[in-house]
């Protein structure tokens, strides 16, 4: 991975505009096998980038070689730079399929742990803003509980909660929401989509709906070494309704797009190591 040369000094949040991200020259070898190669990736400033594909193609590790964050059996190269010409570091949140919560603290205590770490100060903001955010999304009589006594959806919005008080222009999101029932899945997308409007977010998901309902373009990723086709781009801003014509329409054209992926994943023996 190339690091690029202009570090990032501003608290986070702080940019006066919103960030477009561009990967390019994107080169990953997993275990010898090719994942992709000179692949170049677009992130709009300020919109919501939807990724969707079959096991095994590379769009986790897609996300991670964006944050710089490659595997130790992994041959990466790339390069990532933000449309005012400095790098993505410390500019950055990223939110994990899995909660990755600390099972010793508390869920207050794990949503500003990344606050506390880095000694930033205002410490009672901090406290009072992440109270806040674990009442937007349902949990505000859990905060001094252990994570052992929540539920995986439960644990899911925490992470949640934690991805929103690091307050950063660009976000990475890798499932969010997969542990979710139906219904609070659906509030958290527009929970998202509220709290991160003006964000550049990435998000990778295996739900067309959900890619329709939040996406400003949604790209399918296929094939060995993988591509990205062009993308959909659904109409009006998200959070989008379920029930809306025009995405239930879409949805339809990005199931062909994904039977397609799939029948092109099948045909490459696309091995589970990697998602």
């Amino acid at each position: 991975m190339t690091a690029d040369p202009h570090p990032e000094t501003t608290e986070p949040g702080a940019s006066a505009a919103p960030l477009g991200v561009r990967l390019s020259a994107a080169h990953v070898a997993w275990d010898h096998r090719v994942l992709f190669d000179g692949l170049q990736v677009e992130l709009a400033a300020g919109r919501w980038t939807c990724l969707l594909g079959p096991s095994g193609v590379g769009k986790s590790m897609l996300l991670r070689l964006i944050l710089g964050l490659e595997g130790a059996n992994s041959d990466s190269t790339g390069r990532v730079t933000c449309s005012d010409g400095a790098g993505l570091a410390g500019r950055a949140a990223f939110m994990a399929q899995d909660d990755l919560l600390y099972p010793w603290l508390t869920v207050l205590d794990n949503v500003t742990l990344g606050r506390r770490l880095r000694g930033e100060p205002a410490a009672g903001q901090t406290r009072d803003r992440a109270l806040g955010l674990l009442a937007d999304v349902g949990l505000s009589d859990q905060a001094d509980a252990f994570p052992r006594t929540l539920s995986g959806g439960m644990r899911q919005r925490a992470a949640l909660a934690r991805t929103l008080l690091e307050d950063r222009p660009v976000v990475l999101m890798d499932e969010p929401f997969s542990a979710l029932d139906a219904i609070t899945r659906v509030r958290l997308q527009d929970l998202a989509a509220e709290m991160l409007e003006g964000r550049t977010v990435l998000l990778v998901t295996h739900d067309p709906l959900e890619a329709l309902r939040l996406g400003d373009a949604i790209h399918v990723m296929s094939g060995r070494p993988a591509k990205l086709d062009d993308a959909l781009a659904p109409q009006g801003d998200p959070p989008r309704r379920v029930t809306d014509a025009h995405i239930l329409e879409l949805q339809g054209e990005l199931l062909s797009r994904l039977t397609e992926a799939a029948g092109l994943a099948e045909a490459a023996g696309l091995a589970e190591v990697v998602k």
